[in-house]
C-alpha cells in the first residue's frame, strides 16, 4: 500500500525580533536603526570601561610599588564631582560603578 500523504517535517520556529512598539513601518525602521546604533555605542562604552580598568590597574600597581596607598580617595572624589557636574545625580552613580570596577579586588 502506498500512502498519499506527504512526509511530515518538524515546523521551523519563526525568527523573532524584538517588538519596537511602533505603529508604522517608518517608525519601526527608525527604531530598529536607532537600536543598532545603541548596540554599537554600548559595545564601544564597554570597551572604554575595560580600557579604564586596565589603566587604573597600572596606576594602582605603580602607587603600591612606590610605597603609596592602593586607592586615592581625593582622586575618587574628583572623579565623582566631574561625573556629577556633567551628568547630574545619575552621573554620581555611574562614576561609583566605574570606580568600583576599576578598583579591582580591594
Amino acid at each position: 500500500m502506498t500512502s498519499n500523504t506527504a512526509p511530515t517535517t518538524a515546523p521551523t520556529a519563526p525568527t523573532t525580533v524584538p517588538d519596537t512598539g511602533a505603529s508604522t513601518p517608518e517608525a519601526d525602521g527608525t527604531i530598529r536603526d536607532a537600536r543598532r546604533r545603541i548596540d554599537d555605542l554600548d559595545g564601544r562604552i564597554i570597551g572604554l570601561v575595560q580600557e579604564r580598568m586596565a589603566v587604573s590597574a597600572v596606576i594602582q600597581r605603580e602607587r603600591i610599588a612606590s610605597g603609596g596607598r592602593r586607592l586615592s580617595l581625593s582622586r575618587e572624589m574628583e572623579v565623582l564631582a566631574h561625573y556629577r557636574e556633567q551628568l547630574g545625580r545619575p552621573g554620581t552613580a555611574l562614576a561609583m560603578t566605574l570606580l568600583e570596577l576599576s578598583r579591582g579586588r580591594v
